[in-house]
């Protein structure tokens, strides 16, 4: 680019060529020279340069910009989404293998229908009672074996949920475009959401189990109530008669 200095610097130039050839005597021979065409075309080849120049930095600008929207459509070589449905697989494995009363609510309904009932009546048998209470305590110890299965699956999955953090993490402060970096806080949030459902299954869980023993507690007290009920009521048909003790 031909700044204003040196444009001045050439019509200074080619003025004082201009002077001596003026001023050179009659005889010599001299080759024709016109210093004002010189000096246009010395300017108009300095303007067509400065024209390349600008036209050659626009190419260079777009060869940038599609090279930045090459990045920015790049997509992220990393993906952990296997693994995450792999997480929430296994977790609704351990919900579905649910012991006895499972998480259904026409079998939850059965159920309570048979062995929770709001009270018995005075004919029901001592050894129905007993069969029910038994069936009670099993649900209420296979809920908290349950419980326990579900809390060892989410503790398993910690290990595997940091290696993806991990990986994500390196991925994000990686990325070369707008598309990598997106794609890198979408695999982060659905991680986020694979924990939310871990921790999920092991409150319905715990309190699967809460509800059984509570369940089962409270048919202990309508338990009692039909065995001492019996009880009163065992003599109610008793007709007295003599009894001959000596003879």
């Amino acid at each position: 680019m031909i700044t204003r200095r040196l444009r001045a610097g050439l019509i200074a130039g080619v003025a004082a060529l201009s002077f001596v050839v003026a001023g050179a005597p009659a005889h010599a021979q001299w080759i024709v020279f016109d210093p004002t065409n010189y000096a246009q075309n010395i300017l108009t080849a300095a303007r067509e340069l400065q024209q390349v120049n600008n036209e050659i930095q626009m190419l260079e600008n777009q060869a940038t910009s599609l090279i930045n929207q090459a990045r920015n459509l790049a997509s992220l070589p990393y993906s952990s989404l296997a693994q995450l449905q792999q997480q929430i697989t296994q977790t609704q494995q351990l919900l579905a293998q649910a012991q006895r009363i499972a998480y259904s609510v026409s079998t939850i309904d059965q159920a309570f229908t048979q062995t929770y009932p709001q009270a018995y009546s005075g004919s029901t048998s001592s050894q129905q009672l007993l069969t029910d209470a038994q069936t009670r305590w099993q649900n209420a110890l296979v809920g908290f074996q349950d419980t326990m299965r579900v809390q060892a699956g989410v503790v398993t999955n910690l290990n595997n949920t940091r290696t993806q953090i991990n990986a994500l993490v390196s991925s994000s402060q990686s990325a070369t475009g707008a598309l990598q970096a997106a794609q890198s806080g979408n695999q982060l949030v659905a991680l986020q959401t694979t924990q939310l459902a871990d921790l999920t299954a092991l409150t319905a869980s715990i309190a699967r189990a809460q509800s059984l023993e509570a369940a089962r507690a409270l048919e202990t007290q309508a338990q009692a109530q039909a065995q001492t009920s019996n009880f009163l009521n065992y003599g109610s048909g008793y007709q007295p008669g003599s009894a001959q003790m000596f003879h």
